[in-house]
């Protein structure tokens, strides 16, 4: 993984897999978002390995699949869950712009 620290709060990645998580749980992240679509590219993890995979290590996780530039629904919902999140944020889609974009999107 190569994570980029956007702030305190939220940081991207490309694609995860689910035996990263528990390296995302002991660096103190709290919560993971996908931005990315299930069936993207084959050999994609579907998100439902990964919040099974963050669930098991303590992690809320939540798939807002974006293609292309978020909608103004995605970033309502988005922040309305951001909101409900007490610590570091990992974001993941592809290359990590998806989820830099929701999280550019939102108010703080």
């Amino acid at each position: 993984m190569n994570i980029r620290k956007l702030d305190e709060r939220f940081a991207v990645t490309g694609q995860i897999r689910p035996e990263e998580v528990e390296t995302l749980a002991d660096q103190g992240y709290v919560a993971i978002l996908c931005a990315r679509p299930d069936g993207e590219e084959p050999g994609q993890p579907v998100f439902s390995e990964i919040a099974r995979a963050a669930q098991k290590h303590g992690l809320k996780a939540f798939h807002f699949p974006v293609s292309g530039k978020p909608t103004e629904e995605q970033v309502n919902q988005f922040a309305k869950a951001f909101a409900t999140i007490d610590g570091p944020v990992l974001g993941y889609c592809r290359s990590g712009d998806r989820a830099t974009a929701l999280y550019s999107s939102i108010e703080r």
